[in-house]
């Protein structure tokens, strides 16, 4: 005999984790938090997603997998100030949009520094190719100038958390674009 079928939607239930996650952080939320919002019982959440922790995981994979995207499609753009612009570009809309919580989940959930760890080697790799192909000063630090597109984006989520408007985010943008090296 089968069992019974699921009585809600798990992608959209994973999306609702997701926000909460984001919204909250991992330690503030709850699985009252969370099956409250994800309109599901105790019993569905464990069944569907097993604990608290995996279901973590699966909503952040899911965060993470759709952020490294774009970062990726960003980093493939032909130089490097158009890749560092587009990505960040890309993040102060992101983490202004009122359709979704304000900030970066992947910036802010301590859970989540191996991600952000393996973000800044993605920027550097791209960085060290700019360097290697005279699109940038051949005395460019890729770790180093990697560590600043990271502060920058994580300092736009900070912000973004504040209260600042896309305005006030592209604004800091165009400042950290001042400070890229040119070739």
């Amino acid at each position: 005999m089968a069992g019974r079928p699921r009585a809600f939607d798990r992608d959209q239930a994973l999306l609702v984790a997701m926000e909460k996650f984001w919204r909250d952080g991992y330690e503030a939320t709850t699985i009252s938090a969370l099956t409250s919002a994800m309109g599901i019982t105790p019993p569905s959440l464990y069944a569907a997603f097993g604990d608290k922790d995996r279901l973590f995981a699966a909503a952040s994979a899911l965060y993470v997998d759709g952020i490294t995207a774009q970062v990726e499609k960003a980093l493939a753009l032909p130089t490097l100030r158009e890749a560092i612009t587009e990505m960040l570009v890309l993040t102060a809309a992101a983490q202004s949009d009122d359709g979704s919580p304000a900030g970066c989940f992947l910036a802010t959930e301590p859970r989540l520094a191996r991600e952000r760890a393996a973000l800044r080697e993605r920027v550097a790799r791209r960085i060290a190719r700019a360097v290697r192909d005279g699109d940038v000063a051949p005395d460019t630090d890729p770790e180093q100038l990697a560590a600043f597109v990271m502060a920058v984006h994580t300092g736009l989520s900070s912000r973004a958390r504040d209260g600042a408007t896309t305005d006030e985010l592209m604004a800091i943008v165009q400042v950290a674009l001042g400070a890229l090296p040119h070739a």
